[in-house]
């Protein structure tokens, strides 16, 4: 069947052909059977697909992920406004609204234009939309510098948020001295806790705490000295990644796979795989 809206604006012919897809009678049964709770993991997993074409620099695949994203975008729309609830205008006119009054400095007549002043003004703003809605609500706004901070976000990124706002009211280190003394002294503690197998018997409880709270303090050291750590994290993951794939590949110019070599073998594979992105 021909494109009906090949005419249409990017935007308008998008909304249309996801219409059409949820249509109940002509559309497409998996899209239509679809709800905002079956549709979620899809969003993140097309938010997290955006940060990696962002990582590969790769320009052509970012354009096609951003794609992805903004359909997820319009597919909860067309939900909400199947629902009675809100439409993609709804949603497109209440970010624009919310731009705007994030930035006075560049729509209104506030005077902060360095980018430090405005991170605090940024969030002085949201603060302040935090306490009306909690206002539209009938609930008391306030309770806590940690609220909006939501549970659903990863662990390693919902750690440094919790972090920042603790950090807003004063509760923070000086300087990077501080959460690098908290994090051997975590480490610590985590030896303590092994050490206790020595004598009696590892509390599995006990040790996933002491490793939470040692992960704890890493984001909070990466925090201090400017390091976003879900970045830091995912550059280690694919520096593993890579020296990893050229062990087995070394490994396998010997006829070998990993489970035939010693750990002695590999290791020193390793240190070779580290000396070759060296040179």
């Amino acid at each position: 069947m021909p494109d009906d809206h090949a005419d249409l604006s990017p935007m308008d012919r998008l909304l249309a052909i996801m219409a059409r897809l949820r249509d109940p009678r002509d559309g497409c049964p998996w899209d239509v059977e679809q709800t905002f709770a079956t549709i979620a993991p899809y969003t993140i997993e097309e938010a997290y697909e955006v940060a990696h074409a962002i990582q590969d620099g790769d320009m052509d695949e970012l354009r096609g992920e951003l794609g992805d994203l903004l359909l997820q975008v319009v597919f909860h729309a067309r939900m909400a406004e199947e629902a009675g609830h809100f439409d993609f205008a709804d949603v497109a006119t209440a970010i624009s609204d919310k731009m705007v009054d994030r930035h006075p400095h560049v729509f209104a007549d506030a005077r902060e234009r360095d980018t430090a002043s405005q991170t605090v003004a940024w969030e002085d703003q949201k603060a302040a939309e935090r306490r009306d809605k909690a206002a539209a609500r009938g609930e008391e706004a306030g309770h806590s510098a940690l609220d909006g901070v939501i549970q659903a976000l990863p662990a390693l990124m919902r750690a440094e948020k919790l972090q920042k706002r603790a950090a807003r009211v004063g509760f923070d280190w000086p300087d990077s001295l501080g959460p690098l003394r908290k994090v051997h002294e975590e480490v610590a503690e985590l030896e303590v806790e092994l050490a206790s197998g020595e004598t009696g018997e590892v509390h599995p409880g006990r040790v996933r705490d002491e490793v939470g709270d040692l992960l704890f303090s890493v984001v909070n050291l990466a925090r201090k000295l400017h390091v976003d750590p879900e970045t830091a994290l995912r550059d280690a993951n694919f520096k593993f990644e890579t020296r990893f794939r050229r062990v087995e590949e070394l490994l396998a110019r010997d006829g070998l796979r990993p489970e035939d070599a010693t750990l002695e073998d590999m290791d020193a594979l390793w240190n070779r795989a580290k000396e070759d992105e060296e040179r």
